[in-house]
């Protein structure tokens, strides 16, 4: 499923909501922006198998750009938010990206890659413009909230550190799904998550990192709530499972230890007990840690291994004592 299935269901609960400013993006909301700018990019003469690229902070517009490029049969690319304007333009021409979505918090690198990136011939801006930008605001506004005629499904292209070198774009072959059909791993998550219509999902992590973009995707293709960190905090990260009654979490190894190190009276003064997964990615987490966390939070915790070579993902439970399943390609884990 997708955002349109739920905006016609249930088009005020909310698809994400962002952990500090509580701002809330309602599924009616999520579906009509990305038709708007879907129609944009249509207009603007790309089609099926083409680029778009999206260079940001965790913001509440993010996933609606991702979703425009999704069901319009698009490649997306999330670029990190942190990099030099030399950095983000060579991941941004080399995946031939015609779009190039940004925010006024980036402008002063958004301004000094703008000579670097010749193939981004349409360029907008959210929260303001500078020379060279479109208002995001504004130009969508010109268009209809209305579906294209053909929604087939897009695919990410997301690239590796480059710390071996330049960094590589992954680009697997469009699926030939239509974009009703929900974003891959939403099957994954239903199945060994027990992610359903009901699960709010924590995202204390950068939307353009893998796991994080690919569980939100797949939490609103279920029909569940994002609610997005704008940054990592460790009380901000247990205020936020509190606050908005958590389900789901997808964390990385380091936060753990952060968290950990708060004063016990920090650790034990919030209510946690709606958290009923945590799963953990980007590195594996030493015993001592997860055994530390589990006390804390229970036997909770999923520790998600990436195996680059043959891309087969390797689930473990509590500790990676256990493995609980091996996922092939279709699971479309990377």
């Amino acid at each position: 499923m997708y955002p349109a299935t739920y905006a016609a269901s249930n088009p005020n609960k909310p698809a994400h909501i962002m952990a500090g400013s509580g701002q809330t993006v309602t599924y009616r909301e999520l579906n009509d922006r990305s038709n708007q700018l879907a129609q944009l990019m249509w207009k603007a003469g790309l089609r099926p198998g083409d680029h778009a690229a999206i260079f940001m902070e965790n913001h509440p517009r993010y996933l609606e750009m991702v979703w425009a490029a999704l069901r319009s049969g698009l490649y997306v690319t999330a670029v990190n938010s942190y990099l030099t304007a030399g950095e983000a333009a060579y991941i941004i021409d080399d995946c031939d990206a015609r779009v190039l979505v940004t925010s006024r918090a980036r402008a002063q690198v958004a301004g000094e890659l703008l000579d670097q990136i010749p193939k981004a011939d349409v360029r907008l801006m959210v929260d303001g413009v500078i020379d060279g930008y479109r208002s995001y605001e504004e130009a969508i506004a010109r268009y209809p909230a209305t579906p294209l005629a053909d929604e087939p499904c897009g695919e990410l292209m997301l690239y590796s550190s480059g710390t071996t070198g330049k960094p590589k774009g992954i680009r697997r072959p469009l699926s030939g799904r239509r974009a009703r059909d929900g974003f891959g791993l939403a099957p994954l998550l239903s199945g060994l998550f027990r992610f359903t219509p009901e699960s709010i999902y924590l995202s204390p992590a950068p939307l353009y990192h893998s796991a994080p973009i690919g569980f939100s995707l797949s939490t609103q293709s279920l029909g569940g709530t994002v609610v997005v960190m704008e940054q990592f905090d460790p009380v901000h990260a247990l205020q936020s499972v509190a606050r908005y009654q958590a389900t789901h979490s997808q964390w990385v190894p380091t936060m753990f230890v952060r968290m950990l190190r708060l004063p016990e009276a920090e650790r034990t003064r919030h209510d946690l007990s709606s958290m009923q997964v945590a799963v953990h990615a980007a590195a594996p987490c030493p015993v001592a840690v997860k055994e530390q966390l589990m006390s804390w939070w229970g036997p909770i915790v999923h520790e998600l291994l990436r195996r680059h070579r043959n891309q087969r993902a390797h689930l473990h439970r509590a500790g990676g004592l256990a493995a609980a399943s091996r996922l092939g390609r279709q699971s479309g884990v990377r």
